[in-house]
């Protein structure tokens, strides 16, 4: 699978969902995380889109239209780990709760 990762400023947002409206798009699969909850200093989001690649074209076709940032291979890399990093967290945190 392939995958991209967008910069959405905060006034922004609302058009991930509008995004999210195209057929081909919303059959991917779509995160989307606050800069501080990943622990980088800045005020945006990041809406990571994974999944086949006409999926993935699309969704960065329609980004251009809404004027997201799409982050370059290394920060995109970056912000993965990440974002991978807080969900292997959250997961190791339900398995103390329910272990």
């Amino acid at each position: 699978m392939v995958y991209v990762i967008f910069e959405v400023k905060k006034e922004q947002i609302g058009k991930v969902n509008e995004m999210l409206r195209d057929e081909v798009v919303n059959r991917q699969s779509i995160l989307t995380r606050d800069a501080g909850s990943l622990g980088i200093d800045k005020d945006v989001f990041y809406t990571k889109i994974e999944g086949s690649e006409e999926g993935v074209k699309q969704a960065e076709d329609l980004a251009k239209e809404f004027e997201f940032v799409k982050l370059s291979e290394n920060d995109a890399k970056e912000v993965d780990e990440k974002i991978k990093k807080q969900e292997e967290s959250a997961a190791d945190g339900m398995g103390m709760i329910f272990g």
